[in-house]
Parts: C-alpha cells; structure tokens; sequence
C-alpha cells in the first residue's frame, strides 16, 4: 500500500513539474485583461463591431501561438518574448480603437 501511495506521489509530482515549465500566468493573465478592455469598449460603443472583430482575430492568434510553445511542454524565453510582443501589439491596438476620433462632417 505504501509502494502504491509513494508511486501515486511521485507521478503527481513530475506532472506538477512538467506543468509549471509550460505555464504562462502573465500571459494568461493579459489575455484575460484584453479580452475584458475588448468588451468593455463595445459595451461603451468606442470600438466598432469590424474593430472587435479585428481586435478579437488578434487574440485568437496570441492563443494560437501560446499553444504552439507550450506543446512541447517548455516555454523558452524566445517563445514568452515572442508571446510578450504580440500582446505589446494587441493591446496598442485595443487602445487606438478605444481612443480613434470619429471626425463628424458638417453639412
């Protein structure tokens, strides 16, 4: 019972293991933020419907890659800084939607 319990122990413990070195919290975290900016903006009518879409394209594509570097089961630098700079982008993105001037013409 004990051999079984000690073995039981040990693979939850590598599977603990391989999951933290493929975890992205802040990613995950900025995603979640975006995600709620994108809504937020919508529900205010600073972004239009093409814009969230747009802006909505971009986060399918910043979770896309985050899947591509964890499917080895090891997040490199490279890949977290590839990862940071999309979201850098995204989120520039999200705020010139949010702030883009409608310019009203008089007629």
């Amino acid at each position: 019972m004990k051999k079984i319990v000690l073995s039981s122990l040990f693979f939850i413990l590598i599977a603990i293991a391989g999951y933290a070195q493929s975890a992205t919290p802040r990613a995950d975290a900025r995603e979640k933020t975006e995600r709620a900016r994108i809504r937020q903006g919508r529900k205010s009518g600073e972004v239009t419907n093409g814009e969230a879409a747009a802006l909505n394209k971009q986060q399918r594509h910043i979770r896309r890659t985050e899947r591509r570097a964890k499917a080895d089961g090891e997040v490199t630098p490279d890949e977290k800084r590839k990862l940071e700079r999309k979201q850098d982008r995204a989120s520039r993105n999200i705020r010139r939607a949010k702030t883009n001037k409608v310019e009203k013409t008089s007629e």
